[in-house]
Parts: C-alpha cells; sequence; structure tokens
C-alpha cells in the first residue's frame, strides 16, 4: 500500500522541521556551553596565576607497578604520591584564599580512599545503647544456623 503524494509531502514536510529543530537545539546547548565555558573562564580566580614549579620529582613506573612523584609550587601547594598494584600512599597541602593552610595524607587500597586531616569531618560517636547492643551480641552469639530456615 502506497502513501498519497500529498500525504508523502506532509510527513517529508515535518521530518525537516523536526531535523531543523533538532539541529538548532544541538547548536544552541553548543552555544550554551561555549557560553559557560567563557563566563567561567573570564569569572576565575587568578590568585595562582604566577605560581611557578619550585620542585618536581617522578619516578615512573618499574616492571612491578610501583612509582613515586612529589611537587611543590610557590604559593603552597606540595604533593608526594608512592604506590603500587597493592595501593598508594600520599599527601597533599594547599593554602585556601583566606591563607589557612590544610594538609591531607591518604591511604587508597582495598579498603578504599582513607583521607587523613585536622580540618576533615569525624564521625559522631557511636551511641551507648549500640555498645551495649554489640557487646551482649559478642557474648552471646546466634545458635548454631544448620537448624535455621
Amino acid at each position: 500500500m502506497f502513501l498519497s503524494k500529498s500525504i508523502f509531502l506532509e510527513m517529508f514536510s515535518l521530518y525537516i522541521f523536526l531535523l531543523n529543530l533538532r539541529t538548532f537545539g544541538l547548536l544552541l546547548m553548543e552555544f550554551q556551553f561555549v557560553l559557560t565555558a567563557l563566563v567561567a573562564f573570564a569569572c576565575a580566580d587568578n590568585i595562582n596565576k604566577d605560581a611557578e614549579v619550585l620542585s618536581f620529582k617522578n619516578d615512573p613506573a618499574d616492571a612491578e607497578g610501583n612509582y613515586a612523584y612529589a611537587f611543590e609550587t610557590s604559593n603552597g601547594i606540595q604533593q608526594q604520591e608512592a604506590g603500587n598494584p597493592a595501593g598508594v600512599a600520599g599527601s597533599y597541602e594547599f593554602v585556601s584564599p583566606e591563607g589557612e593552610k590544610f594538609f591531607v595524607s591518604y591511604t587508597a587500597d582495598e579498603n578504599g580512599f582513607q583521607p587523613v586531616g585536622d580540618h576533615l569531618p569525624t564521625p559522631p560517636p557511636v551511641p551507648e545503647a549500640i555498645l551495649k547492643a554489640l557487646e551482649y551480641i559478642a557474648a552471646h552469639p546466634p545458635a548454631d544456623e544448620t537448624h535455621r530456615k
């Protein structure tokens, strides 16, 4: 069964309209992206624009996967890291725009990323009732699991 010429032309016109609309939408998204990038670039804080690298050390990965690197910049940024396939240990330091110095040491291994720093939040203490419940459970282990269903 064939479409009549008028229906075909209407469908073709709709297709062209939607294609143009889609193209316009893509152009609009590209324009928005470029505009956002330009605004971000113009508003960027150039506080570190004159920073220079004071030291840089890089020991690329050897055959076993061990590596290390360290660098320091004139604006107070420092980072050191050493790692192997089993994990990574390192630290970084920087100065905030308010002049406060931050230091973080970290490890990353099978237990995940574990940062340590005085400024990092700590979890609240475990409530006393939970501690007592855990002690009770440890002192009274469940019965043999083979009889449970």
